[in-house]
């Protein structure tokens, strides 16, 4: 196919060499006239004008009408080449003959009003039925010569001469200003911020949806945003309260392209959709700044993505706003602010174990003690402590920077989990030597995390004399006080579960039947979430046991006895306090 580029200096050629030959016919008619006229002393000599029998007047409205035909062609080359529905060479070569048979039209005929009649028709009648096509395909904020798209290019216009859009959706066209959300694209392969990749989101058409996406979702209060990839859309679903809900989803062009969006502000390869990628870019929001770190991967239907949304202006909670009960506050603060041991947090993902260190640390001298820690990623800014971010891609991983960590005189250690026997070695051998070392590790109770860091190949001994506590948690939803109801429990249940029944009058849970839907909660009955803990604290019963033989049962056994209150009867306490349902308590704790 040739490109219409390369049109332009033929038409050029073979439009000069035209006027040309006309003006050497033209010549050549006036010399014989000349000769003819020899004989006939008597006539007048007759002078040929100077020359210049190209008309610029009619030549310029054809010139003009051309550049349009190149520009044209060549954007529909590309933008068959985005549609999945539209055929490529079939409209392609359409629009690009069509407007090659005006051209020649246009020069052959003799009469210019009809040559430039049929240049147009034949430019525009396939271009307008192109257009007509490829706009039944797309959303609409992609479509093209709609009220929509005219006020977006004449903002564009307004914009490039320093002048504030003035075309909104009111009038049916688009408003350039949105959502006040404003994004902030990260550097490949390092947290500096890159304005150009702002710049380049920004071109695309759906730069706008993916903002009131992000915007959307941050006040439903997701923490995160999943984008999943079907057959004909793009299902969208939020993390609200640690449940998925569904959101509005897009159609696939649409959907693709808001993922182009976001892999671009991320620094992503966009071509790249089988291999997995991961990334990050922040934006600002009403004086809060936000990170939303990005993780796609393929899939058979296409390319999802999903993204965690950290919020950095939102204070760290203390050990009190964590849902513990007193008694559980002064003993997880004693233990804390001890000078070394080693203090873990257990739990499935999701299950606030970061939030617990982070107030942990609040409780420590931060002026007078060096604080350092490593994540994975930070999740928030805390003053007068040095953080470390792990990357991997540059070979820096938990173990590597924990041993320059141990070089630099620290107090206190936080190291973001434990995930390997590296990891957990070295932890442990700082604890031993006059650190206090706060973690975290996935299991399900305070109990089982022992026999965790035996499953990496941790000694027992090592295990026995360096750590000081295991915390085990989980998170639950609060009720929605605006439209939770009291109802009566059955006795049988009080039975099982311990619960004089004359203390308890009622328990609490979400409306069964609403009849309008709660505009605090949004309807689902439930708005927040708070914590339910165990504590093992170890003592010297428990450190002989780990040494000569780990056993779980006794373990459990011995912990019962010294008054570790288990996970599930601390969310009873929350579910006789009326702070949650006890479906809730059911579905997190079995």
């Amino acid at each position: 196919m040739i490109r219409p580029s390369q049109v332009l200096l033929i038409f050029l050629v073979v439009s000069l060499g035209l006027a040309t030959a006309a003006e050497a016919a033209e010549g050549l008619s006036f010399l014989f006239a000349q000769a003819a006229a020899a004989p006939a002393p008597s006539a007048p000599a007759v002078h040929r004008g100077p020359g210049m029998y190209l008309n610029l007047f009619k030549f310029v409205p054809v010139l003009l009408i051309y550049l349009l035909w190149v520009w044209t062609t060549d954007w529909v080359e590309h933008d068959t080449k985005d549609l999945e529905n539209v055929k490529f060479g079939t409209w392609n070569s359409a629009v690009f003959f069509s407007g090659a048979l005006g051209l020649i039209l246009v020069l052959l005929l003799p009469i210019y009003i009809l040559g430039l009649t049929l240049l147009l028709l034949a430019y525009l009648t396939p271009l307008f039925i192109y257009i007509y096509v490829r706009n039944q395909t797309v959303a609409d904020d992609q479509k093209v010569l709609t009220a929509y798209h005219l006020g977006e290019v004449a903002n564009d216009m307004l914009a490039k001469l320093g002048v504030r859009p003035i075309f909104n959706k009111d009038v049916g066209t688009m408003d350039r200003t949105g959502p006040p959300i404003q994004f902030i694209g990260k550097s490949q392969g390092s947290a500096k911020e890159d304005p150009s990749r702002v710049s380049q989101a920004e071109e695309s058409r759906s730069y706008m949806a993916a903002k009131e996406l992000v915007y959307d979702a941050v006040l439903r209060r997701a923490t995160d945003i999943h984008l999943e990839p079907t057959t004909e859309q793009l299902s969208v679903r939020y993390r609200i309260d640690g449940i998925l809900h569904a959101a509005e989803p897009f159609d696939r062009p649409t959907g693709d392209a808001v993922v182009n969006v976001f892999k671009v502000l991320s620094a992503m390869d966009i071509s790249e959709k089988r291999k997995p990628q991961d990334g990050s870019f922040g934006a600002k929001l009403q004086g809060r700044d936000l990170d939303f770190r990005v993780a796609t991967s393929g899939s058979k239907a296409g390319e999802k993505l999903v993204m965690r949304i950290l919020d950095n202006s939102s204070s760290i909670t203390k050990l009190e706003e964590l849902g513990m009960r007193p008694k559980l506050v002064e003993e997880v603060r004693s233990i804390v602010t001890q000078p070394h041991g080693m203090f873990l947090c257990c739990g499935p993902t999701g299950a606030g174990k970061s939030t617990t260190l982070y107030a942990s640390l609040r409780e420590i001298d931060r002026y007078q003690r060096n604080i350092i820690t490593c994540e994975d990623p930070i999740e928030y800014q805390l003053d007068n402590v040095t953080q470390m971010e792990v990357n991997t891609k540059a070979g820096q991983t938990f173990a590597s920077m924990l041993r320059s960590i141990l070089r630099q005189d620290p107090d206190v250690i936080m190291i973001g989990e434990i995930r390997d026997q590296e990891t957990a070695s070295i932890a442990c051998q700082a604890a031993n030597t006059g650190h206090m070392v706060f973690s975290t590790v996935h299991s399900n109770d305070a109990v089982t995390a022992l026999f965790r860091l035996l499953d990496l190949g941790v000694e027992p001994f090592m295990i026995a004399s360096a750590l000081s506590a295991v915390m085990g948690q989980r998170l639950v939803r609060n009720l929605c006080e605006a439209c939770k109801e009291p109802y009566k429990p059955k006795p049988e249940f009080l039975k099982k579960a311990n619960i004089p029944a004359d203390k308890v009058d009622v328990f609490y849970r979400r409306p069964e039947n609403p009849e309008q839907v709660c505009q605090q909660c949004g309807g689902t009955g439930y708005f927040g979430r708070t914590g339910i803990y165990e504590l093992l604290v170890l003592t010297e019963p428990m450190r002989e046991m780990i040494r000569e033989n780990p056993s779980l049962n006794k373990i459990k056994a011995e912990a019962t006895k010294n008054g570790m209150i288990p996970i599930q009867t601390d969310g009873l306490r929350q579910v006789i306090q009326g702070r949650t349902s006890i479906e809730e308590l059911l579905r997190v704790v079995k």
